[in-house]
């Protein structure tokens, strides 16, 4: 009926978030407002574990992205759920260290960390540093050794990791795959800001480098190809062509590499034409190659570490707005403005995100109407969605876009100072506030 499991309808007809009254909701809190659904976001994050452990025999983790969604409640369901996390700013490490996360299940990703950023890392002891270019390698190397000097530990040798000495890194490779997504979503292909190319030589130089580090100790590569990806191929290529970097790389230096981050990118049903592979089949399809492509180079089955990305907190969200205004232009278009837009959810004027909309208070209405959903902000482009079809609104109204869990609060901004929205979770029809809506004083607070 609807493309989320966490939509229903109530007795009175409306529309139900996580089995609350989404008009309720709106009353109750105002809008704009994010709503997620608990049940559905503890759900995804099962049924990834639970495909880990049958299709990898549990040798892997499933990394929740800090970038898709990330606040302290977001931090303590994931780790009580027994994933690993993959942070990629010193503000998303201390949202999670603040949240009781187990530093040990984090990675520290991003292509551009700073000295603070890094030290923080260390501070912490992060499970791993994700290594993006040969500058961040050697400046690691660097505080790493820094740090060994001044606790009197430099100069202990030893072939295996030292705790609390030691840093457990990952590479970053480009394995030149073309995930037929977005341009602005596509990371595996050389032309990429992140990561070091294999096909250039690059990757083995940065390999090379992490081997004669004194105190970096390299565990494994890591490898994402792009965002919203429909297609299963994408993934075994990538699987494959990391299988015969890690036997160059044995047959090289005779290390033998333990650790395989294929990252995720999986992608979620956003409107009805979205055709979205349960993630199942993605598991099912990657594994397999790569028992087969590791069989056939020699090499033992790695540590496997999933980022599936947006696909567990993407369709556990929907936003609500109130409509504020129709306005027919005759021949060209229907606009339907309501009390949010591009600062809360900049997705569609970024990269043409698709959405649908629905009328909360008569969702399963025939949607007879094709409208623009167009946002409160000084843009033209501040939209949510262009000629979509929805059911016929007024003002007051209250709208409904699904699958807005990922990318949305963790995207929002103050443009036109603005006040960002609140966010509640919802459970069996209870809803509570896990980020609290943003007040004008907020705005003003670093104001001098």
């Amino acid at each position: 009926m609807f493309i989320s499991e966490a939509l229903g309808v109530n007795e009175a007809g409306h529309l139900t978030i996580g089995g609350a009254d989404a008009l309720a909701l709106a009353e109750q809190y105002g809008t704009p407002l994010y709503v997620m659904d608990e049940e559905v976001l503890r759900t995804n994050m099962r049924n990834f574990k639970a495909s880990m452990d049958s299709y990898y025999n549990g040798n892997g983790l499933v990394l929740f992205a800090s970038k898709a969604f990330m606040c302290k409640e977001a931090a303590r369901i994931a780790a009580e759920e027994g994933l690993g996390l993959d942070v990629v700013s010193g503000g998303e490490l201390y949202t999670a260290l603040q949240a009781g996360f187990p530093a040990e299940r984090i990675y520290f990703h991003g292509n551009n960390k700073t000295l603070r950023e890094l030290n923080e890392a260390l501070d912490a002891a992060v499970g791993h540093i994700v290594v993006d270019n040969l500058t961040e390698l050697e400046t690691l190397d660097r505080l790493v050794c820094e740090r060994a000097e001044k606790a009197g530990t430099a100069g202990i040798e030893s072939k295996n990791f030292v705790p609390g000495r030691d840093c457990r890194i990952l590479l970053r490779l480009k394995p030149g795959i073309d995930a037929h997504t977005h341009d602005f979503v596509r990371t595996g292909q050389i032309d990429s800001k992140f990561g070091f190319a294999i096909e250039t030589g690059e990757a083995m130089e940065a390999v090379e480098a992490a081997v004669k580090a004194a105190y970096l100790f390299l565990d494994g590569f890591h490898c994402h190809i792009g965002s919203q990806i429909f297609d299963v191929e994408p993934f075994t290529l990538a699987a494959e062509v990391l299988a015969g970097f890690m036997a160059q790389v044995k047959g090289r230096f005779g290390k033998e590499i333990d650790t395989l981050n294929l990252g995720g990118g999986f992608g979620i049903q956003y409107d009805k034409q979205d055709d979205a592979l349960p993630y199942a089949e993605f598991m099912k399809a990657v594994s397999g190659t790569m028992r087969s492509i590791f069989e056939e180079h020699g090499l033992p089955m790695p540590y496997v570490l999933i980022e599936p990305g947006r696909s567990i907190p993407g369709p556990a969200g929907v936003t609500l707005y109130t409509v504020g205004a129709v306005k027919t232009i005759p021949n060209i278009r229907t606009y339907v403005t309501v009390d949010g837009g591009m600062g809360d959810n900049p997705r569609y004027i970024l990269y043409g995100a698709k959405y649908m909309a629905l009328k909360a208070s008569d969702p399963l209405a025939e949607a007879t109407q094709t409208v623009t959903i167009a946002g409160r902000y000084c843009e033209s482009g501040d939209l949510i969605q262009e000629f979509t079809k929805l059911q016929p609104v007024v003002p007051g109204d209250i709208l409904a876009i699904p699958a807005t869990g990922a990318y949305n609060y963790s995207m929002a901004s103050n443009y036109n100072r603005v006040p960002r929205p609140p966010v509640v979770m919802v459970k069996e029809g209870q809803s509570r506030v896990i980020v609290r809506g943003e007040s004008y004083e907020d705005i003003l607070r670093n104001d001098v």
